[in-house]
């Protein structure tokens, strides 16, 4: 478990109760033991009150709330406020703020403004950080250290510049291997000394002309947050090594190589705001994701809103039962913590109209906080029965943040291309299928998995063709689509044919791609039926034309000069299957594939439940918990067939057809009989 102090999931979020007066810390406290908060986020934004100037801490305020929130038998998730840096940290040291990518240098304000390589900011973050522990690193509350808040600031300043050459000296060690792996010949662009390299910025044309050079940067910068993230880690570590350390992770964001950071994590945390009319599949896939990132050991769902948000263009509340929903769809996928942002709701700035469990009315009478302390019993009764249980997946989706990137930044094949969507297409086929999937990086361990899928895998890392190829030859089923293999890790073309390395495995040499408009559409048809696979399916985006070198065709294009060419095809290769998806199919494609492999490889979800019911399991010394999560407004049916189930939730044993309410919840777990 997360820390043995509390064995329990944990229940709460962040608490700043610096923005308010001392007499409603109390109240607050009885707040929270009615809604069986066990865990407060603080202080996360309380640098300048910590330090008012650079020789002087203010740590009193501080010690009367740890010792509060100990006194009411409340733990702290201690941050160590460094996200936002005080005004006169701003003003003193010149490299402290970041110049964005139209080169313009910030002002002091909002949050994370801060360059990644200012010498003064790792200096002082370290410090505070180093400050807080030696203070409270006996203290009971302290559970879990929380580092600064949703890092991602990119900085294009002179000191940037400057270590972006002395990363590159490392990575390349000289000159002429940089000029040779970015393709400097390219419009002239051979440099000769490391002086003359210069970020990517907006100020010297579209930084996405050289790839290489752009993909270089957002991996540096990536580096360079992670080292201030680093430098308050080896503090925390040196005075409190027995206390787990995190930071929070504000979504599916490209900006970090999110690998690289859940390896430096001792537990991974994510900030999860779905839009309310968000696909729950995106969200599920998102969980995913971060267990993939500690290879899936269970994670922190760090944030999340009790009820509404106030940073989106259409802020809806969620409606009654989906904050219980969303709260063990979390659970379901991996998370140890249900936590909010935020407790009390602020009564100022930007984050003022921001849900939290006690509204600005201030008291326990509302809707929001009745359905936050339900779910705070819930929580408390399950005990440590779901700790450190893990999801047992025979999938695995590639996803890697190196080829978003790439793609997001190639000039073509077409603007309408979304890594991220054509990812999130293949996942909602498992999904609606209702088996698990991880999500893994494709430097991840394969061998585990029967199915692994990695769409759009247009940029090869080294030894990843290897590692698919050893896979497939052992027996396993691979499945990839158009644009992949395409370059290697710095997007310089793979020359010899695409899909480059993956050719033999694939058994098919994409000659052409051709690029549809939004109102071209052309068909897969599948002649005499691949399984689930048969009929006239509608494609669209981008179409590989393709000749086969070895593998069968299963479908054809049913239109246009190259009407007939293969567009869906398999390839025996050792033991296993490598298939290939030439083009941008409709969802329904993508379904009756999917559902066909799995029931080649014999993979099946545990029960029969209507649409819109989302299944997972998670296990745990031999036990398996069986989550049911009806996502739709209406009642729904599950078949659980012969077997017995108690639920663990209603406390009620349950079998054969069961019922959910609108947005209902079921754990279940099967009895003997």
């Amino acid at each position: 478990m997360i820390n043995s102090k509390l064995p329990s999931i944990w229940y709460g979020g962040d608490y700043n109760p610096d923005q308010w007066p001392e007499q409603i810390w109390q109240e607050d406290m009885r707040l929270f033991k009615e809604a069986g908060i066990n865990v407060v986020t603080l202080p996360v934004f309380s640098w300048a009150k910590l330090q008012p100037s650079e020789d002087v801490y203010s740590l009193e305020w501080l010690d009367k709330l740890l010792d509060l929130i100990a006194d009411n038998g409340i733990y702290a998730c201690l941050a160590t406020s460094t996200a936002a840096q005080p005004a006169w940290m701003s003003r003193q040291y010149e490299d402290m703020l970041p110049v964005d990518v139209d080169g313009r240098k910030r002002t002091h304000g909002s949050r994370t403004n801060f360059c990644p390589n200012s010498k003064s900011y790792r200096r002082l973050s370290r410090q505070l950080a180093r400050k807080l522990a030696e203070r409270y690193k006996e203290h009971p509350a302290l559970l879990i250290w929380h580092i600064n808040n949703e890092y991602g600031t990119h900085c294009y300043c002179g000191n940037c510049a400057a270590a972006f050459r002395v990363w590159l000296q490392g990575k390349y060690g000289t000159i002429k291997q940089l000029n040779a792996e970015w393709n400097m010949s390219f419009w002239g662009h051979t440099v000769y000394e490391w002086e003359e390299v210069v970020p990517p910025s907006n100020l010297n044309g579209d930084n996405r002309n050289f790839q290489p050079m752009a993909l270089d940067y957002k991996r540096f910068m990536s580096d360079s947050i992670l080292a201030c993230y680093q430098g308050e880690y080896d503090e925390l570590k040196a005075i409190t090594p027995g206390i787990p350390i995190t930071t929070n992770i504000w979504g599916l964001f490209n900006g970090l190589d999110l690998k690289k950071w859940g390896d430096a994590m001792d537990v991974v945390s994510w900030d999860s705001y779905p839009q309310m009319n968000e696909p729950m599949g995106n969200v599920a896939m998102r969980h995913d994701n971060m267990r993939g990132l500690k290879d899936g050991k269970p994670f922190m769902l760090m944030e999340q809103t009790p009820s509404q948000q106030n940073w989106q263009p259409y802020n809806s509340l969620k409606r009654p039962g989906v904050m219980r929903l969303w709260s063990y769809q979390a659970v379901a996928h991996g998370a140890d913590t249900v936590m909010f942002f935020q407790l009390r709701r602020s009564f100022g700035a930007c984050e003022k109209y921001h849900g939290a469990v006690i509204e600005h009315v201030g008291h326990e009478n509302t809707r929001v906080f009745r359905e936050c302390a339900q779910l705070g019993r819930e929580l408390g009764a399950l005990g440590d029965r779901l700790l450190d249980s893990v999801i047992d997946a025979d999938v695995a989706l590639l996803f890697d943040i190196d080829t978003w990137n790439a793609v997001e930044m190639t000039s073509g094949p077409s603007v309408d291309l979304n890594y991220l969507e054509q990812a999130q297409q293949y996942y909602k086929a498992f999904y609606d299928y209702k088996v698990p999937v991880d999500v893994i990086s494709p430097l991840s361990d394969f061998s585990k998995y029967r199915i692994v899928i990695a769409p759009v895998l247009y940029m090869l890392k080294p030894g990843v063709a290897e590692r698919i190829e050893a896979f497939v030859k052992n027996g396993g089923t691979f499945v990839t689509t158009f644009f992949s293999g395409i370059v290697n890790e710095n997007d310089i073309v793979t020359l010899g044919g695409y899909p480059g390395k993956l050719r033999e495995l694939l058994g098919v040499w994409v000659e052409e791609i051709d690029s549809l408009t939004p109102d071209m559409r052309n068909s897969v048809e599948i002649g005499d039926g691949f399984g689930h696979v048969r009929g006239s399916y509608e494609c669209g985006l981008l179409c590989d034309l393709i000749h086969l070198e070895g593998a069968q065709a299963l479908g054809a294009y049913g239109s246009d000069f190259y009407a007939g060419m293969p567009a869906l095809t398999v390839n025996r290769y050792g033991e296993g299957e490598a298939y290939y998806v030439a083009t941008a199919p409709e969802q329904r494609l993508l379904n009756d594939l999917i559902r066909t492999l799995c029931e080649k490889r014999d993979i099946k979800a545990p029960f029969s439940a209507a649409e819109g019911v989302e299944l997972a399991q998670r296990s745990k010394d031999g036990a398996i918990y069986h989550f049911v999560l009806n996502h739709n407004g209406f009642k729904a049916e599950v078949e659980l067939g012969e077997d017995v189930y108690l639920d663990l939730l209603a406390n009620e044993i349950v079998t054969s057809t069961v019922e959910l309410e609108p947005y209902g919840v079921m754990i279940l777990q099967k009895q003997r009989k």
